[in-house]
C-alpha cells in the first residue's frame, strides 16, 4: 500500500491519509441530498420530479464513487469527485425548469439533459487524451495561477458561512452578519456554533494537533447537539431504500440512451435551436474545465505538490479522472461531474496520495444505503472546516506581484470574482479577460499570451450567449 499510493515518499503516513478522507466526505457530504434537490428545483409536487430525485439521488452517490476513485487509483492524489454545484442548477434551468413552466414532461427534459451533459463530457474526454487540458491550464499567466487557490479560499469560505447563516440575504446590502438579538436560539444557533467550531480547529491547529480539522467537526457536532437539545436521528426506513434504486434503472441510467433522449436535446422543440444546444455544450464545457482547473491548482498549492513550473504533478491524469467521471455520471444521470473544491479540507487535514480518495470513495459508497448517517454531521459542523481552509489557501496570494497592474488587475478580479458570482469558472475567465486587454494595450503582448487570449474570448462568448 506504502509503495503503491506513494504513501512515504509523500511525507504522509496511513492514519493521517484516512483522517484526510474522512474530513473531506464529512465536507462534501451535503451534495448527497443538495444535488438531487437542486437538479428538480425542489418542485417535489411536480408530476415526475419524485422519479427524477430518486435516480439523481443514486447516481450522485455512484459518480462520486466512481470520479473519486479514479483519482485514488489512477491518478492517485488526494481530490474527490461529485456533482457540481452550479451546474447542478443550471442543469435545471437549462432542461427541467422549462418542461415544468410549459406543463411539459420533466422527465424528458431531464434525459434530454443527460445528452448535452454525455457530449460535453466527450469533449472533455477528448482535450484530456490530446493534453489540450493541461496545455490550456499550464498556459494561464502566473499572476492568474497564484490568484486562484486564494479565490477558492475566499469562495469556499463564503460558502462556509452561507451554508449555517453566518452571512445572511439583505434586500438592500445584498449580504449582512447573522442577526442575533431578538432572535429565537434555534434559529440562530448553527451560526454561533459554527463560528465557536472555527476557532476550536484553529486553535487545535495551532496546538499542532494531528487531524484538527477532523477533530474540530467531531468536537463541534457534539457541541451542536448539546446546545440545541437535539439527537441524531439514526433511524431508517427500510421501505422505502428500494424505491430509488428501482427509478434509477428506469429513468436514470437507461435516459442518454433512449432515441427519444437525442431527439429531443437535438430537434429544437425541448432544448431550442442547435445553435442553443452548442452554447449549452460549450458552457458546460468551460464551467467544469475551469473549475477543475482552478481547483487542482488551489489544492495542489495548499498540498505543496506543484512541479518547479507551478503546475499541479500528474495534471493530465487529474484532467482525465475528472473527464471520464463526467461522462460517467452522464450515463448514470445526473449533471457533470468535477473536482470538488472542498477536496482541499482533506489536503488541509494532511492527505497526499490517492489512500485519501480511497477512503472518501468508500463513505460514500455506503451512503447509498445508510444515507440517514450522512446527514449526521450537521451543517454547523462541517462549515468552520471550509471557512478554515479559506485561510490557509489565501496565502498564496502574497505571491502576486501588486506592484505590476498587469499582474495585479488579473489577479484581483478573479480573486474577487469567485465568491461574488459564486462561480469558480468566472473568476478565472474575467481574470483572463482583463490580462489579455491590459496585456494587448500596453504593448506587452506576445505569441505566449494567444492561449489565455483563446480562453477570454470563449469567456466572452459565454457570458453574452450563455446563461450562467
Amino acid at each position: 500500500m506504502d509503495k503503491f499510493f506513494k504513501i512515504s515518499e509523500r511525507g504522509s503516513n496511513v492514519r493521517t491519509e484516512i483522517i484526510a478522507g474522512l474530513t473531506t466526505f464529512f465536507a462534501m457530504a451535503y451534495i448527497i441530498i443538495v444535488n438531487p434537490n437542486q437538479i428538480v428545483g425542489f418542485s417535489f409536487d411536480v408530476p415526475g420530479i419524485p422519479k427524477i430525485w430518486n435516480a439523481v439521488y443514486i447516481a450522485s452517490i455512484l459518480a462520486a464513487v466512481i470520479g473519486t476513485l479514479l483519482y485514488a487509483f489512477y491518478a492517485k492524489m488526494p481530490f474527490a469527485q461529485a456533482c457540481g454545484m452550479g451546474l447542478n442548477s443550471f442543469f435545471f434551468t437549462s432542461f427541467v425548469l422549462p418542461q415544468i413552466i410549459s406543463g411539459g414532461d420533466a422527465i424528458s427534459g431531464y434525459q434530454a439533459g443527460l445528452v448535452i451533459i454525455l457530449i460535453s463530457g466527450l469533449v472533455f474526454l477528448l482535450l484530456s487524451v490530446t493534453g489540450a487540458r493541461a496545455y490550456i491550464a499550464k498556459a494561464m499567466p502566473d499572476c492568474i495561477k497564484k490568484s486562484i487557490s486564494a479565490g477558492i479560499g475566499l469562495f469556499i469560505a463564503f460558502i462556509g458561512f452561507q451554508n449555517v447563516g453566518v452571512i445572511e440575504p439583505n434586500q438592500y446590502t445584498l449580504v449582512q452578519f447573522v442577526k442575533l438579538n431578538g432572535v429565537a436560539w434555534a434559529d440562530v444557533a448553527p451560526a454561533v456554533i459554527a463560528l465557536l467550531g472555527f476557532i476550536i480547529i484553529a486553535i487545535l491547529t495551532k496546538l499542532n494537533v494531528k487531524g484538527a480539522v477532523l477533530v474540530g467537526i467531531l468536537i463541534t457536532t457534539v457541541i451542536y447537539y448539546l446546545a440545541t437539545w437535539q439527537l441524531p436521528d439514526f433511524t431508517l426506513d427500510m421501505a422505502s431504500i428500494a424505491q430509488p434504486f428501482k427509478d434509477f434503472a428506469e429513468i436514470g441510467i437507461t435516459g442518454v440512451f433512449k432515441a427519444e433522449s437525442w431527439k429531443n436535446a437535438f430537434s429544437g422543440e425541448m432544448i431550442g435551436s442547435i445553435f442553443s444546444v452548442i452554447m449549452l455544450i460549450v458552457t458546460f464545457c468551460l464551467v467544469d474545465m475551469f473549475d477543475t482547473i482552478g481547483t487542482l491548482y488551489g489544492t495542489a498549492a495548499e498540498a505543496d505538490m506543484l512541479d518547479k513550473n507551478g503546475d499541479p504533478i500528474d495534471l493530465d491524469k487529474s484532467m482525465a479522472c475528472d473527464s471520464v467521471a463526467t461522462v460517467a455520471g452522464s450515463v448514470l444521470g445526473t449533471s457533470t461531474v468535477t473536482t470538488f473544491v472542498e477536496s482541499a479540507s482533506g489536503v488541509a487535514a494532511g492527505g497526499r496520495t490517492g489512500l485519501t480518495s480511497l477512503v472518501t470513495s468508500l463513505c460514500f459508497a455506503v451512503c447509498l444505503f445508510l444515507s440517514p448517517l450522512a446527514s449526521i454531521i450537521p451543517a454547523a459542523a462541517t462549515a468552520p472546516a471550509l471557512i478554515f481552509v479559506g485561510v490557509l489557501m489565501l496565502k498564496n496570494f502574497a505571491n502576486v506581484d501588486m506592484k505590476d497592474m498587469r499582474s495585479a488587475v488579473p489577479a484581483f478580479l478573479t480573486l474577487i470574482m469567485m465568491p461574488l458570482t459564486y462561480s469558480i469558472a468566472n473568476g478565472i475567465g474575467i481574470g483572463a479577460i482583463a490580462y489579455t486587454l491590459i496585456t494587448l494595450f500596453t504593448g506587452k503582448y506576445t505569441k505566449k499570451d494567444i492561449a489565455v487570449t483563446i480562453i477570454a474570448i470563449l469567456f466572452v462568448c459565454k457570458f453574452v450567449f450563455g446563461a450562467m
